[in-house]
């Protein structure tokens, strides 16, 4: 999200350079230089605030604010080829930052070198393995492999001996195992590197361990081998640890797993075909935690490429960090099955937000901070009875299937944006923009951050006591007395009444349309979408006659 900071600026600050720096690295921002912010943003003003010449060119401007002189720069996101921003006087390593929370984060030597990575194709793949023959590939695994490369690839590989073929496909590098080839394939791949493998750790309680008890864990395993074997073992660890749960379905109740197995799968996959292989990370696994409130899977490296947080799960987005183990996997299939891990297609994450959708459940959180990234899986069913009734609470008609998932994902403490209310109900952005919207103007939802980076809370009148406990009746703000005040003995447009009001557009074209319909105001024109409509008070009716 944005970012907006406010510094002193008489002189200008040496942490200028670092936030410039982070915004430049993370998703920009915009810098106000005049303002104390340990005065309570008092306004301090800029001596000569047209000399200052940041080194990233940002969009400045010079404003007047309580007779002071103030300097406000808006600083793009660089785009991943010009990455990362750094403070020359101190070089790249130590000179670059990202925004974390409300500070300037220094960036380690792994994360820079990922940035840097992140430029061009990395080839980590696809690097030869020291002291790999073809004799550590799993015979079978492979003689599969070679198979469906033939009948699927006929043109390319049908005429190819063994040998030749696995050189084409990238497995072999002269007579030496790739590190791609040996990932798919190899018999025993930790042999090499101990820790490309994946553990799995059910905790007992929502922060770990128990401490009451002693107790650690309730389970906890080291998948290794081949990727395919290493996605199986996954899987059968969930299922292990997993829970039922009863759903409505039509007219009867099913049973189902407390986490889709769809979603899993492609998550796991995900995490081990995406995740960095440079030589930093090697020593790091895939990481696979099991609370009572949540599932977590969280892999070494960021996001690579053109996909970021916000277009997780839009159609044709897709990069890939490893692209010779993606094409290897295409026909590489999981044990036991003659599906491929992984399709190559982008098709992972949709896959994996519609199997949520599906059961009912919140869609996952999706975390990236460059050295890791990490998806949530919530564990709750997203319209159980509580935000059932905490929604029918809120007495407001007309609300859509959506909008009721939007809240009751905020119910269960859930992050909402329109990334997130386009995943959890398979929208396109246009009507995402447009529910969420009709929500603030009801007053449910109160947006934070710019345009481009909005979240949204709850408003403070509807907020429910807890997600476990019983639902209170909630006492929605009335609207109707702040409008009828600023139309006291005049009339007002609505431009007007948000002026006086100070409450959002929306939310007082909501409230307009109200007092129309109870006769307690009326327009001066019949055309409400008239430029020169506006508003009066009637005499017909008091506020009290109306039940209010």
């Amino acid at each position: 999200m944005a970012k907006l900071v406010a510094k002193l600026g008489r002189q200008l600050p040496k942490s200028v350079r670092e936030t410039l720096s982070a915004f430049a690295n993370t998703n920009g921002g915009v810098l106000i230089l005049g303002l104390d912010e340990a005065l309570g943003f008092e306004a301090t003003g800029v001596r000569d605030p047209v000399n200052l010449e940041p080194p990233l060119r940002p969009l400045i401007g010079t404003h007047r604010f309580e007779g002071a002189d103030l300097v406000v720069a808006e600083i793009p996101e660089l785009p991943p080829g010009s990455k990362p921003a750094y403070n020359r006087g101190t070089g790249m390593t130590q000179g670059s930052f990202i925004r974390v929370a409300d500070g300037d984060r220094k960036l380690s030597p792994y994360e820079v070198q990922l940035i840097l990575a992140n430029r061009g194709q990395p080839r980590d793949d696809e690097q030869p393995v020291p002291g790999t023959t073809v004799a550590d590939l799993d015979e079978s695994l492979t003689g599969t492999f070679l198979s469906r490369l033939r009948r699927h690839r006929g043109r390319a590989f049908a005429h190819l001996d063994d040998t030749s073929a696995l050189r084409r496909a990238k497995i072999l590098v002269g007579d030496e195992l790739s590190l791609a080839g040996l990932l798919a394939l190899g018999d025993y791949p930790q042999e090499f590197f101990p820790q490309l493998m994946l553990t799995f750790v059910h905790y007992p309680t929502k922060s770990g361990p128990d401490p009451r008890s002693g107790t650690r864990f309730i389970d906890n395993i080291a998948a290794e081998g081949p990727i395919p074997a290493i996605v199986d073992e996954a899987l059968v660890a969930l299922r292990r640890n997993m829970k039922r749960r009863s759903t409505i379905r039509g007219a009867g109740r099913a049973e189902t797993w407390e986490y889709p197995e769809t979603a899993l799968r492609e998550a796991v996959v995900n995490a081990l075909v995406h995740r960095d292989y440079s030589g930093p990370s090697q020593g790091t696994q895939v990481q696979v935690e099991m609370y009572p409130d949540r599932l977590v899977i969280r892999n070494p490296g960021g996001l690579y490429g053109s996909v970021r947080e916000e277009n997780l799960g839009v159609e044709g987005t897709s990069s890939a960090r490893n692209a010779t183990l993606l094409k290897i996997l295409e026909d590489t299939p999981l044990p036991g099955s003659d599906r491929p891990i992984c399709e190559n297609r982008g098709s992972g994450i949709p896959a994996m937000l519609a199997a949520m959708r599906d059961a009912k459940l919140s869609p996952p959180r999706f975390a990236d901070d460059i050295s890791t990234f990490s998806a949530t899986f919530p564990n709750h069913t997203l319209m159980g009875d509580g935000a059932v009734q905490w929604i029918a609470s809120l007495r407001e008609h007309g609300l859509t299937d959506s909008q009721c998932h939007g809240l009751a994902m905020l119910f269960h403490g859930e992050t909402l944006n329109n990334q997130a209310y386009r995943n959890a109900n398979d929208l396109d952005s246009r009507i995402a923009t447009e529910e969420l919207g009709d929500l603030v103007a009801r007053g449910l939802l109160v947006p934070t951050g710019g345009r481009r980076y909005a979240h949204y809370t709850l408003a403070d009148d509807v907020v429910p006591t807890t997600a476990d406990g019983p639902v209170r009746e909630q006492r929605r703000a009335d609207r109707r007395e702040e409008i009828l005040s600023a139309l006291d003995e005049k009339e007002a447009s609505r431009a007007d009444l948000v002026a006086a009001t100070g409450l959002p557009d929306r939310t007082v074209s909501r409230w307009i349309g109200v007092l129309l319909r109870q006769g307690l105001i009326e327009a001066t024109e019949k055309n409400l979408r008239s430029p020169n409509v506006r508003y009066r008070r009637t005499r017909q009716r008091t506020l009290d006659e109306t039940g209010g």
